[in-house]
């Protein structure tokens, strides 16, 4: 951690090689909220080049070096959301999706395909927080720091979020920790 703050000085400070090596330790978590937010490879290298550039070009405006990830987490989501309402798009399972994919462990495929379709039809502010929490493992209270809400809306978007997910899911998965169907 003190490795990465150093790192973080040193960049704001201008030394362009410190923002490379950031860069290249946040860069894969960066593609796949990006691709998670896309759902295609090309338009998540888009969102990744451009929350790059933005960090870039405002890295001196970081005000707390152990909120860098979490600084440039909150671009990465701002861009995210610009780029889907400027291409309108219909967002659509693809084979590079699926592909991408396989890299979770522990879930079957078709659950997981079945997950993205059923958070495909949510609302976009369901969908932040469910990834930065179950995804990101943020806490409330990061989460609401990084969309500078209230810790009260960030609960009732995730609790709501669930309930939707629960209920597009229709019970077809068993939920081990309450013994019950989802």
């Amino acid at each position: 951690m003190n490795k990465k703050l150093g790192l973080v000085a040193r960049a704001k400070a201008g030394d362009s090689e410190a923002f490379q090596m950031l860069m290249h330790q946040e860069k894969a978590n960066l593609y796949k909220m990006a691709f998670v937010y896309t759902r295609n490879e090309e338009d998540a290298l888009e969102v990744f080049q451009e929350t790059v550039y933005k960090a870039l070009i405002s890295i001196s405006t970081v005000k707390d070096d152990q909120y860098f990830t979490t600084w440039l987490t909150r671009i990465l989501i701002n861009t995210a959301i610009a780029y889907l309402a400027k291409k309108r798009k219909v967002i659509s399972l693809n084979k590079d999706m699926i592909e991408n994919m396989r890299d979770t462990e522990g879930v079957r495929l078709e659950e997981r395909i079945d997950l993205l379709e059923a958070m495909e039809e949510l609302e976009e502010k369901y969908v932040t927080v469910l990834l930065l929490r179950f995804y990101k493992d943020y806490s409330v209270k990061q989460i609401a720091a990084l969309l500078d809400c209230p810790e009260g809306t960030v609960k009732t978007n995730i609790h709501r979020g669930l309930a939707l997910l629960r209920k597009k899911l229709k019970g077809e998965y068993f939920d081990e920790r309450k013994n019950s169907c989802l």
